[in-house]
């Protein structure tokens, strides 16, 4: 599918690819770097096998960025957890079909405390889970990871996913996010991007890189490349490349990690333990 040349990227730094130490100025460099939104990956331990952080966090984070939060909700049940993730500061709140038995009235509940109200498909869950809650759907985020760890190679096997889920977007009668979180970098990018993508949440491809600045500006590239002609993985024509072989940005004026420098080896984006972070995004 070649991508349509007027839609905005949207690029969503994942936040818990960070370092923890120093959020807040870790949101301000990237919000300072041309970040669009900020992704929450929110983690509980039963949904998914790893615990991250609540609505403390954003609360305390929400004052210091005009950035808007994408709150991606991998927990069950949400429904309970909906009204102290709106007043921390959420701007939107993504859930899995699976978090629950109504999709409908958890998508109802986000839409009442004014957020804009996503929903989240894993690799194996089918694009049906969506198809008849469009109308009150205003993200739909598809997951080219397995989602609890960060650091994980690009499925292409979702691309399909995106391009059929794109067809529906554009068939429905009000505007619609198609968000892409997982190895996404800029070699990964232009193929999202040209399946459909219009909005880029990446992890290390941001906070791992010594600039985000170049990072985030290497992630916008994908779109001109994916104008250029994504072939898809394997086609052999320009943008046909190998998804694992991509590693963030790095070089260049502006925007970089606080301090300067890079993190422990121990935390996340380093090569000690802990290197492969605990997230949904790569």
């Amino acid at each position: 599918m070649s991508p349509d040349s007027t839609r905005r990227l949207t690029i969503a730094p994942s936040l818990l690819a960070a370092d923890f130490a120093r959020l807040r100025e870790e949101v301000a460099a990237v919000e300072a770097a041309g970040a669009d939104w900020l992704h929450l990956d929110i983690m509980d331990g039963h949904f998914v096998p790893n615990i991250s952080f609540g609505p403390v966090v954003l609360k305390s984070l929400r004052s210091h960025t005009r950035l808007p939060f994408d709150v991606h909700l991998m927990i069950a049940p949400v429904d309970p957890y909906v009204a102290a993730f709106s007043e921390a500061g959420a701007n939107h709140l993504l859930l899995h079909p699976e978090a629950g038995p109504h999709l409908h009235r958890s998508l109802q509940l986000i839409r009442s405390h004014g957020l804009k109200a996503g929903v989240v498909l894993n690799p194996a869950t089918p694009v049906e889970h969506v198809a008849w809650a469009l109308d009150l759907v205003d993200i739909i985020l598809v997951m080219t990871v397995n989602p609890g760890f960060g650091g994980q190679a690009f499925l292409p096997s979702q691309l399909p996913k995106i391009a059929t889920l794109r067809r529906m977007i554009d068939a429905a009668d009000h505007p619609i996010a198609l968000s892409v979180d997982g190895g996404i970098t800029p070699v990964t990018a232009p193929l999202a991007i040209a399946a459909g993508a219009d909005t880029l949440v990446a992890g290390t491809a941001v906070f791992g890189a010594p600039d985000y600045a170049a990072a985030i500006a290497a992630l916008r590239a994908g779109a001109g490349s994916a104008d250029r002609g994504s072939g898809g993985p394997g086609s052999g024509r320009p943008g046909s490349v190998d998804p694992g072989s991509g590693s963030p940005a790095s070089g260049g004026p502006g925007g970089r990690r606080p301090g300067g420098s890079e993190r422990g080896s121990g935390g996340p984006g380093g090569s000690g333990p802990g290197a492969s972070e605990p997230g949904g995004s790569g």
